[in-house]
């Protein structure tokens, strides 16, 4: 009986300490979370729609107008000149820039020069006794007939008869033979065509040089010209003559240029067409990288932004009552940075900067910064 009693006591006592448990955990007062509202503090500029100017840029390299790559045509070992054959000299119109050793040459063109006085020696005559009026200009020409010169002339001849006398006697085949030797023996030695500054050199003196070999780049580095790209629906704003404004990239420096030539062909990919610049200046340098500035028409009732701005290419975030709308606006251009738009009314209030997570809707809070009075 006595161990009934203790069972039936443990019972209720476990029941009555879950009953407790459960009453205790219902009554518990649980504190509802707060849920703290983020308002993002934003930057904001206000829309003054005005007369903005629309100008092109676009960029090239420059590269000389007068330049030349030096070749060798013939054959010999390069001599030492006044000037070293390097990079940088500089060299005034008619100065040597290159000198190739032609003694061998000139002696077989010496030897030539022998060769056609004793055929005309030969025939004087002949002449005498065939064209006796022809003989004193013959005879002239053997007088003033000079090795250590350039051949002169030969006299014409005023007959046919004359004409085929001195043609089968070998004298045209010997004469021509000369100045052909002539020629090539002033291919042995370059000069400067123009003033100008060599930019690449690629032999020194003791060097074998062989007929087609590159030997280096002379350029006048006072006239450059530089080719940009523009779009074809532009195309009206290039004109041969007109003067256009080129800076460099730090935008330290400016030139006037002329705008000298246009292809006519559009560029397939780019449709874009390519026109040619010259511009002049002492500080100049070939290869530089250089802006050029095109203006074209104004754009009326517009406004200028950032890029980063666009969402979607044609909207805009604006504040209206501390809250994001994003609304849809007419880019008329688009520069490197910035672009022109159109679409917005007078004191409408736009992000300045962009804010990550925007969206249509935000509360925001417009940052004012407190001045002093």
């Amino acid at each position: 009986m006595r161990k009934i009693i203790s069972i039936a006591l443990a019972i209720l006592l476990l029941v009555g300490a879950i009953l407790l448990a459960k009453y205790l955990i219902d009554s518990k007062q649980k504190p509802k979370p707060k849920v703290e509202k983020i308002i993002k503090t934003v930057f904001t500029e206000t829309v003054t729609n005005k007369v903005i100017p629309i100008v092109i840029s676009a960029s090239g390299n420059l590269v000389a107008k007068n330049k030349i790559e030096l070749y060798a045509e013939v054959q010999g070992i390069l001599e030492n000149t006044s000037k070293e054959f390097k990079a940088g000299t500089t060299y005034g119109k008619g100065e040597i820039l290159i000198r190739i050793n032609s003694d061998e040459f000139y002696a077989n063109l010496q030897a030539q020069k022998s060769t056609l006085f004793n055929a005309l020696t030969a025939i004087m005559p002949d002449i005498r006794l065939d064209f006796p009026e022809n003989y004193n200009k013959w005879q002239n020409y053997l007088q003033n007939f000079d090795l250590n010169k350039t051949v002169q002339k030969l006299p014409e001849t005023t007959s046919e008869k004359e004409k085929f006398f001195i043609s089968g006697r070998g004298i045209y085949t010997n004469y021509y033979n000369v100045k052909n030797s002539e020629v090539k023996l002033s291919k042995y030695t370059l000069r400067a065509p123009f003033n100008g500054i060599l930019t690449e050199s690629l032999v020194n003196p003791g060097t074998l040089i062989r007929p087609g070999q590159k030997l280096g780049e002379f350029i006048n580095p006072a006239i450059y010209e530089i080719a940009v790209s523009v779009k074809s629906e532009f195309r009206d704003l290039l004109q041969v003559g007109k003067q256009v404004e080129l800076q460099n990239l730090e935008k330290t420096k400016s030139w006037t240029g002329k705008v000298i030539r246009i292809n006519g062909k559009v560029e397939t990919a780019t449709q874009t067409i390519k026109a040619i610049i010259e511009v002049v200046g002492t500080d100049l340098k070939e290869g530089q990288y250089l802006e050029v500035a095109l203006s074209a028409k104004s754009e009326e009732n517009a406004f200028e932004v950032s890029r980063n701005l666009l969402v979607e290419n044609n909207k805009l975030y604006v504040v209206k009552d501390s809250i994001l709308d994003l609304v849809t606006v007419n880019p008329i251009f688009e520069n490197q940075q910035t672009v022109v738009i159109k679409g917005l009314s007078d004191g409408t209030k736009i992000l300045a900067k962009p804010i990550p997570g925007a969206h249509a809707g935000m509360l925001v809070k417009v940052f004012t910064e407190n001045k002093k009075q």
